[in-house]
């Protein structure tokens, strides 16, 4: 127990706070085909697991059932109550019901809640491309609201405490159909989204923390379909393709990315022309996309003829599991910096002239005598070796031990820098 103490000043005290970031590359591989075996008609993959109540879709590094696995990220979808895809008809020409339509809307207004907040009215905020919230109408905000879209919900051991700003990007196919490899397929047309100048422009009005913007420009070009209108197009909201929360760790990616040149992203895109996995329900078709044969031939997922749906038949007309599958199978690659705040309480222990020159050992003192003098008239010596960090009711709360004994007497001075990280 020490016998002498020393309180520290309001100069004696500061805070810190350091931003440690590290690098997360997420591969195509990894969130579709590293696991997995079969053939074009099924792809059993081991990393991905589904769930009954079929909100959404969760992706692991490993097989999920092995203990060294970790969650990476989920997946699902959702389109608000207000949008031209919200009904209760069925899509004769397709022979495509609407399904799970309460679960859609319902991840909608949840995501919404916890992300947009509500209005004035007590109404939850719908996702708003450009984050002017204020602005109720589509006709009354240029870019206008999200009302169909695609949640990518990364954990929380990925992002640690948050994501970057301006470090976050997605590589997405958004080609109409596939490119056969062997037993695998390509994406061809790639998109890029990112968050572009996100560390001088993002917004702060939203309950789960800071946002930023996420832009599509085209990363690659392998075919013959015209993916420009994607970047300018009114289906990419007016170049917008979506929003990064950076403490919740959630990209919402609007739908409509995947919309046909003609920019219809309400009842009519033509441009996904995704395989219809609702169709293999009935045995029709495997869940996967429309391939085109190394000679060129379009095809099936099971080998027969390709039936293809546009990304608003896909949202309407196929459960959430299955459009998580073909929307992750075109994820190229996903990258971003996460960070993680470190916070410190820094202590200047400060030893004057005229202090600590004793030793509280007891085994300093022998018969009265200082045991490092060997003359009484020399000075008083101690030797630190570590510095307590007490209580107003002197109760020991941390122990800071030096690297070497530092000699103390009174012809010097110290000042130790103690470091609390929290």
């Amino acid at each position: 127990m020490a016998t002498t103490f020393k309180t520290f000043l309001n100069n004696d005290v500061t805070t810190t706070k350091t931003l440690l970031h590290e690098a997360i590359p997420i591969t195509g591989a990894i969130v579709s085909g590293t696991y997995g075996k079969g053939d074009l008609g099924g792809l059993a993959e081991y990393n991905i697991k589904n769930y009954s109540h079929g909100m959404f879709q969760s992706v692991y590094d490993y097989p999920y059932l092995s203990s060294s696995a970790n969650h990476i990220f989920d997946v699902s979808v959702g389109y608000s109550a207000t949008s031209g895809l919200s009904g209760n008809i069925s899509n004769a020409s397709l022979n495509l019901n609407y399904k799970q339509q309460a679960k859609k809307i319902a991840m909608y207004n949840q995501m919404a809640q916890v992300l947009m907040g509500h209005n004035t009215n007590g109404n939850v905020r719908l996702f708003d491309a450009d984050g002017n919230v204020s602005e109720p109408t589509d006709t009354a905000d240029a870019f206008g609201k999200m009302r169909e879209v695609i949640f990518i919900n990364f954990s929380r051991l990925l992002v640690k405490d948050e994501i970057k700003k301006g470090s976050f990007q997605l590589d997405l196919g958004v080609d109409p159909v596939m490119v056969n490899k062997g037993l695998r397929s390509r994406v061809r047309n790639i998109l890029t989204i990112k968050d572009t100048n996100a560390q001088n422009d993002f917004r702060i009005n939203s309950p789960a923390g800071e946002y930023g913007i996420l832009s599509a420009s085209i990363g690659s070009k392998d075919g013959s379909q015209d993916i420009t209108g994607r970047v300018t197009g009114s289906h990419s909201v007016g170049g917008h393709a979506g929003l990064i929360f950076y403490q919740a760790g959630i990209a919402v990616i609007t739908a409509s990315v995947f919309a046909g040149a003609d920019g219809d992203d309400t009842a009519n895109g033509t441009g996904m022309l995704m395989t219809s996995v609702s169709m293999s329900i009935d045995g029709h078709h495997g869940d996967g996309f429309r391939f085109i044969a190394p000679g060129g031939s379009a095809y099936g997922a099971d080998g027969g003829s390709p039936f293809s749906a546009s990304i608003d038949n896909m949202m309407t007309g196929s459960k959430i599991q299955h459009i998580a599958n073909n929307i992750r199978r075109r994820m190229h690659n996903i990258s971003f910096n996460n960070t993680t705040e470190l916070n410190s309480t820094v202590y200047f222990c400060r030893a004057n002239h005229n202090e600590f020159n004793y030793s509280a050992n007891p085994s300093y003192l022998n018969e009265s005598e200082i045991r490092v003098k060997d003359v009484p008239s020399d000075m008083p010596i101690s030797y630190v070796t570590s510095v307590g960090l007490y209580s107003p009711d002197n109760e020991l709360m941390a122990v800071a031990k030096l690297s070497e004994p530092l000699r103390k007497d009174p012809t010097n001075e110290l000042t130790l820098r103690v470091r609390l990280d929290y």
